[in-house]
This record gives structure tokens, C-alpha cells and sequence, in this order.
């Protein structure tokens, strides 16, 4: 059975439209505390955090007071980074949690993800059960619950960051810029960071309720770059809104992605860590990344988009380290989720044991020139059976020759279908990726 409001990542959209609206929120709350009472070990504890929309006042109420109906006791965290709230879920041992964000959209969406009492996100078929009660009629519990707020909470989730550190570890002589996305690593990054020795130069830490990824964050890093090289630091680090992503700036202003930073991480481990698995990226992860775990020795496999998909491939392999270009980065050695300040805090310490700059560690790998064109779908056809594409594909392969790769991926939020190749010469990827685009617009109009 399909799930009517679960998609991927929770539940998203835009605010006052359905499902993200109080009235739906107060029934969701309703919902998920009868579904999750009693279903982990630990105490009839659910925990509430979110991000800086100005709408996350009112849907944590709306969830609070569904919560209590359903007879749960409600813990309060504030503003609190999504990876907070799981592992805040777990250091309670509470029976879940639940984080209201959009992540990197704008402030007029907002969003429900939910983690179980293990830190990682609930399975398909506790969403679906959560989906079911959301059709029943709301009754009142004979024991209502009762809420706090967890005054700490902050502190807590800056102890456990500094915490996955070797002893001894410290960042003084580096000055970092800090890029907070006006969003819910605003009050606890700048902490982390100065706190291990850095000179921190923030920005985007003044959140108003709506400025949350305007025009800053780790999406829209321009900012960022300029600063950088303005002051001359040695480099700065940009988060999203909820604090689950990371992108990194050298000191020449250039922008480092998920793939180069997952790449020092697993360089760091594979030289001084007892050696690393192996890396799980996407079917997005470029090419020259792939090629770089290859020249030291790391494994790497592709996962569909998605870092529940990129988490699932990790858990089959038993690999401890894989994530996104985006910069949606998972160090399960550490932590049971996509971690912004964890995985900044990992190439920090690749970078200091290297004891090189970023610029010059990152060149360990080449990121191969890629181009992407989106191709409008008037009607559904299956490429994978289309003989005309087929042999397109195979013959943009074959003029590759081992040095790139072709991937034709349907969009899973707008009607196209992606058109991306890869390879060494710039201006052949551009002529292959509009020839192949060509083909397919022929096949799908």
C-alpha cells in the first residue's frame, strides 16, 4: 500500500495548504503517539524540535497538544538541527522524535521527519501505520500526557559533537567562516567550533522567522566565498536550514561539495583510521570521485538519490561512511544520521592530521566536468526498453571510452527526465549531453 503522506523524507509542503496546516499537525501528533507509545524500550517520552521557520511555533503546539491527547509526555528542544534531535532521541531513550523543518526550502514551507528511539529514521511501514490512525477518530486518552522543555538541550548536543573527537584534538591557528543559513545550527556550531579552539567568523546567526536559507546556507554559498577571501581565512563552512548538510570553501573562494569531503574523510580513514570499507555514494556522485577511491584502494558503490536509500546500501555493505554531493554526508562510526557539524568536525580532523590546506587535499581527486539537461516528459515511456535511446547511450559510452559515464534519471518531483554525462574533455560532455538530450526528447514527445 502506497503512502499517502510519507514521501522520502516526511511529510513536506507548502504552509497553510494541506497536509502542512495546525489542524492536520494536531491530528498527525494524535496519530504517531498512539502508533509510537510503548513501541521502544525507554520511557513514554516523544521529543519536539525544529527549525527557525516562523511556523515552527505553530505546528510544535499543534504536535504537542496531539501528543498529549494520545496520553504521551512531550519533551520541548527549541531550535535544535535535525541530527540533534535523533541523537537526543536516542541519549533520552525516548520512544521517538520529531523535527519540524523544511530543510533548504524556503520559510513559507515547513515539514515533519520523524526518528524512532534508535536515532534513525522510522521504517516504511511504521508511516504507514501512523497513516492508518490518521483516519480513525480522534479520541481522548483516559491518562494525558504532560510536556517540558529541555532547558540543555543546546549544551548537550555541543558536548556530544566535540565528544566524537580523538582526545586532545583542537582547531587552534585555523579561522574559519562560518555560514549558520539563518537557520537551526545558528546558536550551536558557532559553540562546537570556538569551543575546539578556531577563530570563528559567523554569519546568517540572526534568525527572524522567515531570512532561513535566504540567499546564504549551504545551497547558497556565494556569500560565503567572498568572506572567505575577504578576510582571508583559512576556510569556511556553510550549513543548510536544519543543519543536516555541509559544504566546505578553501581559502581561494572555490567551493568543496559532498563528494570531495566524503573523499578527504575516507582518505583520512583509509591512511590513519584503521582503513575504510568502503564509500556508498548516489547515482549523482561524479565520476572522478569514483575514480579517486579507486586510486587509494576504497571501494564505492552507487546508491539511488536519497540518504535513506544512501543509508540502506550502507547497512547491506557494512560500510560506515557514504552521503551526497549535496553534502548530506553520514559517518555511521560516529553518528546514526546525516550530520552537518559531525561531518565538517571529520574533515577537520583530516585536515589537521594531513596537516595541508583543503585546497591542496582536495586535488587528491578530479572532478570530472559534468552536464545535466532536464528533458520535459509529455508522456511516460520506459528509456531502459526505448532501442533508439539504448543505442544512443551505448554510443555516447563508446566515445567515452572508459573515461566517463551516461545516466538518463527521471525527476521524482517534476516531469523530466535528466540527461547527465560525464567526462574528461568539458567541451565533448557538452556536445554528447545536448546530442543524447536530442534523442530522448525525440523518444518521449
Amino acid at each position: 500500500m502506497s503512502r499517502k503522506y510519507f514521501g522520502t523524507d516526511g511529510i513536506r509542503g507548502l504552509v497553510g495548504e494541506a497536509p502542512i496546516t495546525p489542524d492536520f499537525m494536531l491530528k498527525l501528533g494524535w496519530a504517531a503517539g498512539r502508533v509510537l507509545m510503548d513501541r521502544f524500550d525507554g520511557s513514554n517520552l516523544i521529543l519536539i524540535g525544529k527549525d527557525t521557520r516562523i511556523s515552527g511555533y505553530m505546528f510544535e503546539s499543534a504536535l504537542q497538544a496531539g501528543l498529549i491527547n494520545a496520553g504521551v509526555d512531550v519533551g520541548l528542544l527549541g531550535p535544535m538541527p535535525t541530527p540533534g534531535v535523533a541523537y537526543l532521541t536516542r541519549t533520552f531513550q525516548a520512544q521517538a522524535g520529531i523535527v519540524i523543518s523544511a530543510s533548504h526550502n524556503s520559510y513559507v514551507d515547513n515539514g515533519i521527519k520523524f526518528f524512532g528511539g534508535s536515532g534513525t529514521k522510522l521504517p516504511d511501514e511504521l508511516e504507514r501505520l501512523i497513516e492508518e490512525e490518521l483516519e480513525k477518530p480522534m479520541v481522548t486518552a483516559e491518562k494525558l500526557g504532560k510536556a517540558r522543555r529541555i532547558g540543555d538541550a543546546s549544551g548537550r548536543y555541543i558536548e556530544f559533537c566535540k565528544g566524537t573527537m580523538p582526545w586532545g584534538f583542537n582547531l587552534k591557528g585555523l579561522q574559519i567562516v562560518l555560514d549558520c543559513a539563518h537557520g537551526a545550527t545558528y546558536n550551536i556550531a558557532p559553540d562546537v567550533f570556538s569551543e575546539l579552539g578556531a577563530k570563528i567568523i559567523p554569519m546568517f546567526v540572526e534568525p527572524n522567522g522567515t531570512n532561513i536559507n535566504r540567499s546564504c546556507g549551504s545551497t547558497k554559498p556565494e556569500a560565503l566565498q567572498e568572506k572567505v577571501i575577504e578576510v582571508g581565512a583559512d576556510l569556511g563552512i556553510a550549513f543548510d536550514g536544519d543543519g543536516d548538510r555541509v559544504v566546505f570553501v578553501d581559502h581561494k573562494g572555490e567551493i568543496v561539495d559532498g563528494d570531495e569531503l566524503l573523499y578527504i574523510i575516507a582518505k583520512y580513514q583509509q591512511e590513519y583510521a584503521g582503513g575504510c570499507d568502503g564509500v556508498v555514494g548516489t547515482l549523482m556522485s561524479n565520476f572522478g570521485f569514483e575514480l579517486g577511491l579507486k586510486k587509494i584502494g576504497v571501494p564505492f558503490a552507487r546508491a539511488k538519490v536519497g540518504d535513506r536509500y544512501v543509508i540502506e546500501m550502507m547497512r547491506q555493505n557494512g560500510w560506515r561512511l557514504g552521503g551526497e554531493n549535496s553534502g548530506h554526508i553520514v559517518c555511521s562510526n560516529v553518528t546514526t544520521t546525516g550530520d552537518g557539524i559531525i561531518s565538517a568536525l571529520q574533515v577537520l580532523l583530516a585536515i589537521t592530521t594531513f596537516g595541508e590546506s583543503l585546497y591542496k587535499i582536495k586535488k587528491g581527486m578530479n572532478k570530472m566536468p559534468q552536464v545535466m539537461i532536464n528533458v520535459h516528459m509529455a508522456k511516460r515511456v520506459d528509456l531502459s526498453t526505448d532501442q533508439t535511446v539504448q543505442a544512443a547511450v551505448k554510443a555516447t559510452e563508446e566515445k567515452l571510452a572508459g573515461t566517463g559515464r551516461v545516466l538518463l534519471r527521471p525527476s521524482g518531483t517534476e516531469p523530466v527526465v535528466r540527461v547527465m554525462v560525464e567526462g574528461e574533455d568539458k567541451r565533448q560532455v557538452k556536445e554528447l549531453a545536448q546530442e543524447l538530450a536530442k534523442t530522448v526528447e525525440l523518444a518521449l514527445s
